[in-house]
């Protein structure tokens, strides 16, 4: 797989066309609600998304039994 990470959409563009569905081909970094479309319409095979984890609240769990 190659990754793609911080890459403007129409470099993406080029990169998906240069590997030419040889290799998997993985979008990051950057990757919000805003620009996912944008991402997608690549070509791109995987987008990964870290403001999904990034901006999630915790949430404390405990596994102790008293």
């Amino acid at each position: 797989m190659i990754m793609l990470d911080n890459m403007p959409p129409d470099m993406m563009k080029q990169a998906v066309n240069i590997v030419a569905g040889r290799i998997p081909v993985e979008a990051s970094g950057n990757v919000t609600l805003e620009t996912v479309k944008a991402i997608a319409d690549t070509g791109v095979d995987f987008i990964s998304s870290g403001s999904l984890t990034h901006s999630a609240p915790a949430a404390d769990i405990s596994m102790k039994i008293q």
